[in-house]
């Protein structure tokens, strides 16, 4: 009984011993993996809230102003999702702006980009150009009211346009998001605004001068600050604790 009991000791420390010259090797996590978790946990039942508003907006030398507006606002009550969208337009002083004669190359690349992408490229002089992004997160007892619908709803395939001296602005639905592009007249440049796939893209090429071009997309969360009851928060940690080895 009593040469068993070594026996056996002599074993495990045999096998302490091989654990302990091998080492620890720790095993990589891939980038992809850790994107696929990286920021994706919120507690069940916290967003009572989320809304997304965008806009594009291009102003000449001349004043003419060309852009669009579209907003989103999602709640538990909300049955069917909907962008609606509002043409802007503004008169200047009547002045033609002088032809834009500058060129861009490159940048095809842009299109196939994942994640935030932002791009300023310029070939005129004066130019004022900024591309925005802003994330509003804030705590509430209970949803805010839903705005009063501003604009024309924007469905699957469709186009909605404007356009005056300052260009042509065009609004579409398509691969699952909502894109904003704008043609400027005078060959002054273009700006495009989409978010689809999990990714967002604001680009803007200015090819003549004196111009102004904004674009913004801001999204805006409401979490639930009536936190659920301490036994619904500690069920996990409960069930974890439950594991522990006696004594440990």
């Amino acid at each position: 009984m009593k040469s068993s009991y070594w026996l056996a000791a002599a074993c495990l420390a045999a096998s302490a011993s091989g654990f302990a010259q091998a080492g620890f090797k720790p095993i990589e996590i891939k980038d992809q993996e850790l994107a696929e978790l990286r920021g994706r946990y919120v507690m069940p039942g916290r967003i009572i809230s989320f809304g997304i508003v965008m806009s594009s907006t291009w102003r000449n030398a001349s004043g003419d102003l060309i852009g669009a507006a579209t907003s989103m606002q999602i709640q538990a009550a909300t049955v069917k999702p909907e962008f609606y969208v509002s043409t802007i337009k503004e008169s200047g002083n009547g002045s033609t702006p002088t032809l834009g004669t500058g060129t861009v190359i490159g940048g095809a690349g842009l299109n196939s980009t994942q994640g935030v992408t932002q791009s300023v490229r310029a070939a005129g002089d004066g130019n004022t150009a900024s591309n925005n992004v802003a994330i509003n997160v804030s705590e509430a007892s209970q949803a805010p009211a839903l705005l009063p619908s501003q604009g024309q709803a924007l469905v699957a395939g469709q186009t909605i346009t404007g356009s005056n001296g300052a260009g042509s602005v065009a609004v579409s639905a398509s691969g699952g998001g909502v894109q904003m592009a704008i043609q400027a007249s005078g060959n002054q440049g273009t700006a495009l605004q989409q978010v689809a796939q999990g990714g967002l893209l604001q680009n803007t090429r200015l090819l003549g001068s004196a111009n102004v071009v904004n674009n913004l997309t801001q999204l805006n969360v409401v979490l639930n600050n009536n936190g659920r009851s301490a036994g619904a928060l500690d069920c996990n940690l409960t069930q974890l604790g439950a594991l522990r080895i006696s004594g440990y």
